[in-house]
């Protein structure tokens, strides 16, 4: 059995089943799993390897992939699915083969819909997953006003 944050204090037959709506795929080195703006149709628990959010950036005159975070086994990623307006807010590349299990959104949200003491479980999880993104984006957000305000009194 997969342990998935996104899955963390269900009772066992509870994840089982939550874990039988997904299909496993096994991505290659550097591939893509999803891209910024894509319409977020499914969200992925790592089962191992490594998996590389990105931000699009222009530094420099150049296009350039900033990472923001790597989620790696036991992580969720692609949240984005059930959550409005349901796409994707980063890139997700791969760091080396990484296996994926990819829940479809429709099917999830009809099972949680389903089973509410489950699904309110999950949220909490969905909760905390979205929770350490923006405390990641805050202190991002915090550095570059800081470096801001040094350059304005040097």
């Amino acid at each position: 059995m997969i342990h998935a944050d996104l899955l963390e204090g269900l009772e066992p037959h509870e994840s089982e089943r939550i874990l039988a709506l997904g299909k496993r795929t096994v991505l290659t080195s550097a591939a893509e799993l999803f891209h910024l703006g894509d319409v977020a149709g499914c969200i992925y628990l790592v089962v191992r390897g490594r998996l590389r959010l990105t931000l699009p950036m222009r530094v420099r005159n150049q296009e350039e992939n900033v990472l923001v975070e790597e989620r790696s086994s036991g992580q969720t990623v692609g949240w984005s699915a059930l959550i409005p307006p349901c796409r994707f807010t980063l890139t997700a590349t791969a760091a080396l083969e990484t296996e994926v299990l990819a829940l479809p959104s429709e099917a999830l949200k009809s099972y949680l819909a389903a089973h509410p003491a489950t699904g309110y479980a999950v949220s909490l999880n969905l909760s905390s997953v979205i929770g350490h993104r923006l405390q990641l984006f805050q202190a991002m957000w915090l550095r570059e006003i800081q470096r801001m305000v040094e350059l304005r009194c040097a």
